[in-house]
């Protein structure tokens, strides 16, 4: 299976001006979004809180998370951002891509917008 990137950009939803922007990997395994912590805190991020994650290889690990404003293909939507390990590739995850509507379609490699956001 190959991977998908999109262009996301953040802004912090705590009322600072800043935002980050890059090339995040599409990961339908992941709920929040991540983010290397130190761009989050340039932009002006301030993180809300602690949660305990499940890393892909299995070790569990505590990252802070913070709220965020999460702009991509021409949609926005709001929700957590994860204060991720310097160096890390950001993520976009399931939970942003399911609120505005859009799957990954696993034959092509390609995102695909629903025609409307499931209410059920």
């Amino acid at each position: 299976m190959g991977l998908i990137h999109v262009t996301v950009c953040l802004r912090p939803v705590t009322g600072a001006k800043g935002a980050y922007q890059s090339d995040f990997l599409v990961d339908t395994g992941a709920t929040d979004c991540l983010a290397p912590a130190s761009k989050l805190r340039e932009a002006g991020f301030i993180p809300r809180g602690k949660m305990t994650y499940e890393l892909a290889n299995g070790t569990t690990v505590e990252y802070e998370f913070g709220g965020a404003e999460i702009e991509f293909m021409g949609d926005v939507t709001y929700g957590r951002v994860i204060f991720g390990p310097e160096g890390a590739e950001p993520i976009l995850g399931v939970t942003a891509l399911e609120s505005v509507g859009i799957l990954v379609n696993p034959k092509d490699q390609t995102l695909k917008r629903l025609p409307a956001v499931p209410l059920k």
